[in-house]
Order: structure tokens, then sequence, then C-alpha cells
């Protein structure tokens, strides 16, 4: 070979080695995908940066190797739609769903993109996954909690407010798992003597003068179960709360922290970081249909005494030794 033609040989190779080396770098860099069930402005940001950070120490570093989609579906089915279909489209490696309403729509646009999904209450019921155990199909994850958590926050409100005789029970009953919820509230309430009635969430309007009228009558306690419309709706409900001297029991710490009297139920963050360690195994090789949905191991009771004292209450001593957290 003549040196010239070496030289151009050598020169044409340099030419492509940035490329080559780009190309190899995009082939690598994997897509997550993340549909919150909510809006934006609620505690669920606070999950994605723990989310985030997990990966991060797992080797999975936003823009270097991967790349983090986000969309905040808001409660709104249209918009979750369209987000999850292009989530799909990415197409993504693997979506990340938060809760009830994102995993059900992520489903309905995708059976072939591993799904990893926390704050979910019954998919087995809810006919997302054949098993806890085995899942069989392209999702996976963390339940929020079992049913019998249910029944817990009837006697919950028992014990903080044993005045109330009247519980109304805030559900979306558009979804297998309010009706659940309900279902076991109902069965728990009569041994404790209180009267369970359903409020059928759908929008802020209806909310209001639904519990306007539930609290016309004396004796009366709220009871706000899972949905993605709870969060949608927590500012409107603790303030309904507030207003008509309502004691309310929640699922979540975050409507506690906002003003709402008491809540029994998982640690949000830890949802978040399962999330992640099953997100980075499927990227790794794994099969969402092989990784068995776990439940929490652990459940808190977080306390609000300024509010208790807003509504006339004395907490128990025997409550106040079990909280986790107590806000003064």
């Amino acid at each position: 070979m003549r040196r010239r033609d070496f030289i151009k040989g050598i020169a044409g190779s340099a030419a492509v080695w940035p490329l080559a080396a780009r190309a190899q770098q995009f082939e690598h860099m994997r897509r997550i995908g993340m549909l919150m069930g909510a809006a934006v402005e609620t505690d669920q940001q606070t999950g994605v940066a723990v989310f985030e950070e997990i990966l991060h120490q797992l080797g999975w570093i936003d823009g270097r190797n991967v790349r983090v989609e986000v969309r905040w579906a808001g409660g709104d089915p249209v918009g979750a739609r369209k987000d999850a279909e292009e989530l799909a489209a990415l197409p993504a490696d693997v979506i990340m769903a938060n809760g009830q309403f994102a995993l059900q729509t992520l489903l309905q646009a995708t059976r072939s993109v591993p799904i990893v999904f926390n704050g979910t209450v019954d998919p087995v019921g809810s006919g997302f996954i054949e098993s806890l155990a085995r899942p069989g199909g392209n999702a996976t994850g963390f339940i929020l909690f079992e049913y019998a958590l249910a029944g817990k926050w009837v006697e919950l409100l028992k014990q903080i407010a044993p005045t109330v005789t009247r519980v109304a029970v805030l559900r979306d009953a558009a979804l297998a798992a309010g009706i659940g919820q309900f279902a076991v509230i109902q069965s728990v309430a009569p041994s404790i003597g209180v009267d369970v009635s359903a409020i059928n969430i759908r929008d802020a309007r209806q909310i209001e003068q639904d519990i306007t009228r539930f609290a016309s009558a004396p004796n009366g306690g709220l009871i706000w179960t899972a949905s993605a419309l709870s969060v949608v709706h927590q500012k409107l409900i603790v303030a309904l709360a507030a207003q008509h001297k309502l004691p309310a029991v929640y699922y979540r710490r975050y409507f506690v922290t906002s003003g709402g009297l008491v809540s029994y139920g998982p640690d949000i963050d830890e949802q978040y970081r399962g999330a992640a360690s099953y997100v980075n195994r499927i990227l790794k090789g794994e099969k969402a249909a092989d990784l068995p949905v776990q439940a929490p191991t652990k459940y808190e009771l977080v306390l609000n005494l300024k509010t208790a004292k807003a509504l006339g209450l004395s907490v128990p001593q025997s409550l106040l030794s079990r909280a986790d957290e107590v806000i003064e």
C-alpha cells in the first residue's frame, strides 16, 4: 500500500471514530418513563427525587447513560392517556407508574413495555397482574397497602374521636380499589358502632356539596381512601374537614402535614426506593413477569395535635405513644 493511501485511510477512520463513539453512546442511552397519577404540585415531587437518587446510586445517571422522562397526569383521563402513549412510543425501556390510575392507563397503552408500579392497591383484583408472586405480564412493583388496612382507619377514627357515629368514606368508585377499600370499612364499622356511607369523588364542586350535606348532621367523621383524585383534591378536603369540624383519617402523611388530623399508611418514599431497585433490575435484563409484587413492611401513624385542638379533641395517650410522628 502506498504511503499516501495509508494516511488517507487513517484520516478516514479518524473521521468515522467520533461518529461511531456517538452512535455507541446513543445505543447505550436507556430511557425510563415516569407517569405520575397526580399533579406536579404534590409531595410526589419528593418521590421523583428519591427515585432518581436511588437510580444514581445504582449507576444510572440522567443525561449520561439514561434519560428520565416524567409526565404528570393530574387525575385527567384524557391527558393521562396521551402521556401514556407518548411514553410507550419513545420507546421507553421501562416505565414507572405511580398509582392505580397511572398503571391502568399505561396498561391500556402497552402490553410490551415493562412497567414498574408503586402506590397501587389490589393489582390482582383489578386485573393488572396474574398474582403477587408471579405477575405474569409486563407489570410488577409495590402495592400501597393491603385492604385490611382500611379497617384500621375506621378503628383509628373512633379512637381519636369517640363521639363519631357517622362516617363518610370518600372514594373513587371508578377504581376497583375504591370499591374494595369501602367494602372493608363497611364490614368493620358495625362492630365499633358507626354507620358508613360513600361519597363518590368526581370534581371539586361535587365534593364540597356532598361533604357540606353530610356535615349538616352531628357526630360525623371522614375517611379519605387512596386514589389519584384524593391527591388532586387534597387541599380542598383538608380545608373542608376543618371548616365543618369533621375529624378525618387519611391514608398518607402528606394530608396531615398539610393540616389534616391523622394518617396511617406506608412510607411513600420507600415505595419509590423499591420502584427504582426494580427498574434497575429490568434495565439489567430481568423480566417484569418474574419479579414478585411486594407489600410494605412498615406503616406509619402521624398525628397533628394542632388540628386535634382546633377540633376540640383530646388525643389518647395510647395513640401518642404509638405515633411515628407528632406535629405540634
